[in-house]
């Protein structure tokens, strides 16, 4: 039944206690353990039961326990320690930004990601993207970076996993409360909820905004669960990747539009958006539209103002992981946006498709997003190149390198994941600036400076921490399963906490390749049951609900693990979340990481290992990948990499060759090196490698260092070029709209008509010879190309390796309708085959290379 009225019940505090409110509606709780240690004080088992939430944990709480916690003069001086130290925080006297850039007339970035991952209690996140998404909030909060969030908020968010008894994933939908989670529904002055109405095909859905005080950071997401709406809109924001193509088209024009739309209600204007992914590419195309409206512009004209402060960051190189969109669907939601931008339908779909006139084609909104974004990255440095690759079609006849997709690498937000044990050890040895300042190498060379015995304990306490929990998850998920009491009493008994223990937490993705370490388990088997040097797996991780074979790789481990011969060394444990993550990372020895390159674009869950000691075994793909160069130029034993980035003529003679170097690796360095023992029972070579790879990896791999980033590379750069374009009634945005309409008009005229140099029969290292090229430009001038000379050694493929390539600057000289171009001293440094070409480009100083003209000519032989 319905209610005829609702209302919230708020949790009653005594007065003494009332700052424990204030605390748990600012996630910067869940990174911040004195004020987890503060919770936990009031009821350790509460804490575990509300699954780490703050706010449902005060709502449920014995009052005589609160009354104690009065009379608890210890209690009461904890707390008013956490609060002062959270209230400086906030006041960001001391942050990053503030002493590097200022706060006058700081630009605001608006961060927009289909999901955040900030704690376990807020589910509305499922993987690797969220994460890292709700620790590039984080980081941005302890930076002072001037930056809010968008996001949806689910009602159900991602599923919950449970295995059933044949081993095959099942999904459950929990629903969540929102208000006994750390939200808070923004009201207008008159108690109103602030709500945005957005225009979905024919219908219009209203959503109402929630926040999530992340730090510093004002997080806002929208819910479209509110009275005034159909059903059918009401249960838009129900699932994260839930329903068919036409649900995520609504939810991406929920998040994009009705996202941008929220923050000029809430009076927030920001100077750059930053697109988490390709699933908020619309509010690209609202931006233009209002730009359109506010400042008299014809679409061409606001899209440059547009581009100049858009951002957007790719995650993937699979090709499933992109959004396409077929043109029904389009011109079903987005008509009426279409028409008020002033342009075709077609012309609209050109903007999401790999060949703009292919009307066979459907529509990206990673495309979408390269298109109109004035800058773009990968998350690691391979991921880049891939990325590079992939896309190079949208920017013809540009060589590969020269693509305009950079690449930020990603990091993780070591306060959220690092062991409240080694927090211990870094303050006392390498300095507490290392929280703030973790980007530093100096100040994670210290880390020599552990005593090795101190830091072996301690990971040694970790993962006798992480066995206890394994198996109390273990014997919970047999219970729920109905299992024999012989089999619930084996629960206790898995594991060894001595044992060497290997880490596997992924998405169960079919190209993570989750059983490589099962392809021979005859060999497995001697690993792992070896009587002298014993080994371990823990496996974790879920596959999305439609991939049948994600969940098929699931079962093949709950298999083995039944098997009797591993049922004490493997363990496959459900429901993977962030807290069972921090238990992994903080506890295994090694963790293993075997996508088959170059499929992953980074994955940071080996980041958060390694920022615990762990050491890592991985394929060179990914983050590791440049982990492994940086450490090998260092020649630091930061772990082990399984082949050398190899390339394979079919996917199974990769797995079958990458398999037998995973085994040969285990056998022959990582177990001998793990029991080799000194004379005080330490593993001597082992906890180096520990300390090699803090001490190589952690500066780097934060998002500390990776927020920083985007800020210098990214952020304030656009706002600089937003604003430059905005001066004089947008005068800069119309007159590049208008170079580029003459720019795409002209450029059927411009030809390289002829190439003269100097002889080239004789020439000897160290001689410079000169070339000139004459070119026709028809309706444009020199001020609008960019010639260019390629020099450089040729292969046997006839390719230039590497050319350096200098500008060609124009002369005065005009011949036959022809500008001669020159460069008067081509330096020949070096023997051997050298060559050169030409190519001209439209240029205009004012724009970033992915917003120039996509249009080149080259020198014809």
């Amino acid at each position: 039944m319905r209610p005829i009225l609702t209302f919230t019940i708020s949790p009653s505090l005594p007065p003494e206690l009332e700052d424990l409110r204030e605390l748990a509606m600012n996630l910067r709780w869940s990174w911040n353990h004195e004020t987890i240690a503060l919770f936990r004080r009031l009821d350790s088992d509460l804490w575990e039961v509300c699954n780490h939430n703050p706010v449902r944990m005060l709502g449920n709480i014995d009052q005589k326990t609160m009354i104690e916690a009065v009379a608890d003069e210890a209690f009461l001086a904890h707390l008013s320690r956490v609060k002062r130290d959270h209230d400086q925080y906030m006041a960001a006297e001391s942050s990053w930004y503030k002493r590097k850039h200022g706060v006058e007339a700081a630009p605001i970035t608006a961060y927009f990601s289909a999901e955040f991952g900030l704690t376990e209690c807020l589910s509305i996140f499922a993987g690797g993207l969220g994460i890292l998404a709700g620790d590039h909030l984080k980081s941005a909060s302890d930076l002072g970076v001037p930056l809010v969030g968008v996001g949806l908020l689910y009602q159900q968010g991602y599923f919950r996993q449970f295995l059933n008894q044949a081993g095959w994933q099942q999904e459950d939908y929990a629903e969540n409360e929102f208000h006994n989670l750390p939200l808070t529904l923004e009201l207008r002055a008159d108690g109103q909820p602030y709500t945005v109405t957005v225009n979905i095909g024919e219908g219009q859905v209203a959503a109402q905004l929630w926040r999530v005080q992340v730090g510093r950071i004002r997080l806002y997401l929208l819910d479209t669960n509110i009275p005034s709406n159909p059903q059918a809109y009401r249960d838009l924001t129900d699932q994260l990747y839930g329903g068919n193509e036409e649900t995520r088209i609504k939810q991406e024009i929920l998040l994009g539009i009705g996202g941008y739309q929220a923050l000029r209600q809430l009076g927030i204007r920001p100077d750059v958006y930053h697109m988490n992914e390709g699933h908020s590419a619309f509010l690209a195309v609202e931006h233009v539209r209002t730009l359109m409206r506010e400042h008299s512009l014809s679409f061409a004209e606001a899209r440059e103002l547009a581009s100049a402060g858009l951002v957007f960051t790719t995650h993937t190189p699979v090709p499933a992981g992109h959004d396409y969109f077929t043109g029904d669907l389009v011109q079903r939601y987005l008509g009426k946006i279409i028409s008020d931008l002033g342009i075709t339908f077609e012309q609209f779909m050109g903007l999401g498709r790999r060949e703009p006139s292919n009307v066979n084609e459907s529509f990206c909104m990673t495309v979408l997003a390269l298109r109109l974004a004035s800058g773009s990255n990968g998350v690691s440095e391979l991921h880049g190149k891939v990325s590079r690759q992939m896309w190079q079609g949208l920017w013809p006849g540009l060589p590969e390198d020269e693509i305009p997709i950079g690449h930020v690498t990603n990091g993780v937000h070591f306060r959220s994941w690092i062991s409240h044990d080694l927090v211990g050890i870094y303050d006392r040895y390498l300095v507490p600036r290392w929280r703030e300042e973790p980007s530093e190498p100096a100040i994670w060379a210290r880390v020599w400076r552990v005593p090795a015995e101190e830091l072996w304990r301690t990971h040694e306490r970790r993962r006798e921490r992480l066995v206890a929990f394994a198996r109390r998850r273990l014997h919970d998920q047999l219970s729920r399963r109905g299992a024999s009491p012989g089999e619930l009493e084996f629960a206790n008994e898995v594991l060894n906490p001595e044992a060497l223990t290997i880490g596997f937490g992924r998405r169960f993705a079919e190209y993570k390749r989750a059983v490589l370490l099962l392809r021979d388990r005859d060999r497995l088997d001697r690993i792992l049951n070896n009587p002298h040097q014993p080994v371990q797996v823990i496996y974790t991780g879920k596959a999305h609900p439609r991939d049948n074979l994600g969940k098929d790789l699931i079962k093949q481990i709950v298999s083995a693990a039944r098997e009797p011969r591993f049922r004490q060394r493997i363990v496959f444990l459900e429901d993977y979340d962030m807290a069972v993550a921090r238990y992994l990372v903080q506890g295994v020895d090694l963790w293993l990481n075997v996508p088959r390159r170059p499929r992953e674009a980074s994955g940071t869950s080996g980041m958060k290992a390694a920022a615990n000691g762990v050491l890592n075994l991985s394929t060179l793909d990914g983050w590791w990948d440049e982990a492994w160069l940086m450490a090998q130029s260092a020649n630091d034993p930061i772990g082990w990499a399984v082949g050398r980035g190899e390339s394979y003529p079919s996917i199974d003679e990769q797995d079958s060759v990458e398999a037998l170097a995973l085994y040969d690796v285990l056998e022959r360095e990582v177990v001998p090196m793990f029991y080799e023992r000194g004379s005080d029972g330490l593993p001597r070579r082992w906890i180096n490698s520990m300390k090699a790879s803090i001490s190589s990896l952690c500066h780097f791999f934060n998002t500390h260092r990776m927020v920083r980033e985007y800020t210098e590379l990214f952020y304030h750069p656009a706002a600089s070029a937003t604003n430059r374009l905005l001066q004089n009634g947008a005068r800069q945005a119309r007159d590049i709209a208008a170079w580029k309409l003459k720019v795409f008009a002209g450029w059927k005229d411009v030809n390289i008509v002829r190439i003269e140099t100097d002889s080239l029969s004789a020439v000897k290292s160290g001689d410079s010879v000169t070339i000139s090229a004459w070119i026709k430009l028809g309706n444009l001038s020199p001020a609008d190309v960019q010639a260019e000379l390629l020099f450089g050694r040729v292969d046997a493929k006839n390719e230039i390796n590497n050319p350096v390539v200098s500008i060609i600057e124009s002369t005065t000289e005009i011949r036959d309708g022809a500008v001669k171009y020159q460069v008067a001293a081509v330096p020949c440094c070096y023997s051997g085959l050298h060559g050169f070409t030409i190519r001209i480009r439209p240029w205009h100083p004012d724009l970033p290379g992915a917003s120039q003209p996509p249009l080149i000519l080259w020198a014809k032989e």
